[in-house]
Order: structure tokens, then sequence, then C-alpha cells
């Protein structure tokens, strides 16, 4: 698939998902792609190699939670090579974003590409997110693909604010997982999220302090 079908095919996607890209933020995304590609052949940053993949797992898969961000300062924790973090710094441009990794050469391409694609809302930090102390919490805070919901409150429940929100990005309604959430916390929402080009199941767990 050639670069002007994987541009139509990112901007239809997000067209699905209710949000209409201008023509600086496709490119924007289109350019994280050719940049990713380029260096996951030195360093193998993502397991998704074919582009019109990229598109629907990475691109679409991290734009599919746009409606369910809360607040201005947004956290996402174990971003490896900048999902979903980059995909909503480039369509959220009057948010701040905060990107959390702890191996190098994910911080590195991240870095990079912040730097490459000009985003100016967002920055990398190198660490592991249960040491990591933030001089303020955030608004909200994001996992994709970190492992249990308990996990992940456990390793950064203390980097979302009192009235913040967590997400967590899950594939099946994970039931047995929600029954096992750790004390002080419950679940505000539950949305099952329809990602276009993807035939697995995808949904955001939405929690918040009891």
């Amino acid at each position: 698939m050639g670069g002007d079908a994987l541009r139509a095919r990112l901007v239809a996607g997000a067209q699905e998902l209710g949000i209409a890209l201008d023509a600086v933020q496709a490119a924007a995304l289109m350019r994280l792609l050719v940049e990713l590609r380029e260096w996951n052949t030195r360093f193998n940053l993502t397991a998704i190699r074919e582009p019109a993949d990229m598109v629907d797992k990475h691109l679409l898969d991290s734009l599919s939670i746009q409606p369910h961000l809360h607040g201005r300062r947004i956290a996402d924790i174990g971003t490896g090579a900048g999902f979903p973090g980059l995909p909503l710094a480039v369509v959220n441009p009057r948010r701040h974003f905060t990107l959390i990794e702890a191996t190098g050469k994910k911080v590195q391409f991240v870095r990079h590409a912040i730097e490459a694609l000009g985003i100016g809302n967002a920055e990398i930090i190198q660490a592991r997110s249960e040491t990591w102390r933030p001089r303020a919490p955030f608004d909200c805070v994001i996992a994709r693909a970190l492992g249990k919901v308990a996990d992940f409150i456990r390793v950064a429940g203390h980097l979302c604010a009192r009235d913040g929100r967590m997400l967590a990005m899950k594939g099946r309604h994970p039931t047995a997982e929600i029954e096992e959430l750790p004390r002080g916390w419950r679940v505000r929402a539950l949305h099952d999220l329809e990602v276009p080009g993807l035939a697995a199941a995808r949904c955001v767990v939405v929690l918040e302090r009891a």
C-alpha cells in the first residue's frame, strides 16, 4: 500500500472515530510511521511492521480513546515507541502529554520523534512509573497493554490527581481484573472501542478514586 493510500486510510479511520485530521496533523502522523519504520530496522521497537497494520494498530488504536481523555495534563505510562501518547499529542495541541518509558532505545526514539515532528506539547521521561515522582499529579493517566488493571493502579495510581481519571486500554472486558481492584479505586465507566481496521475486541476501563 502506497503513501497516499495509507494517508487516506488514516484520515478515513480518524473520521470514523470522530476526529477530523487537518493536513498538518495527518502529515505529522504519517511522518511518525516513517520514522518508526526506519528506527525499527535497527532497534526492533515494535513487532508490527506492515504499514497498513501500523496505521490501524498504532495510530487509530491510539486515537480511539480521544473522547475519554480528561483534563489538560496527561501521562502515558509505559509508552513504548510513543503510543498512544504521540498520536494523541498531535491531535490535542492544547493538552500536555508526559510519556514515561524505562527502556533506553524506546526513549531515544520517542525523543527523536518529538523533535522531528515538532510536537511542542509532549515530553519523554526515562523512568519506571512506580518510582517516578512528578512535581504535580496528572489529570489523566493512560496505559496501553500494561498488564492487569490492578497492576496499572499499583504502579501509576500515585500519578493521578485526586479528581483525575485513569484509562486502561484493554482487549475484551476484563471482568475478573475489575473484581480485583485495590481498595480506594472504582470503575467509573467501561466503554467498548471500535477501531477502524481492527476486528479484535477493544475497550477502555475508566478508573477513579472511590
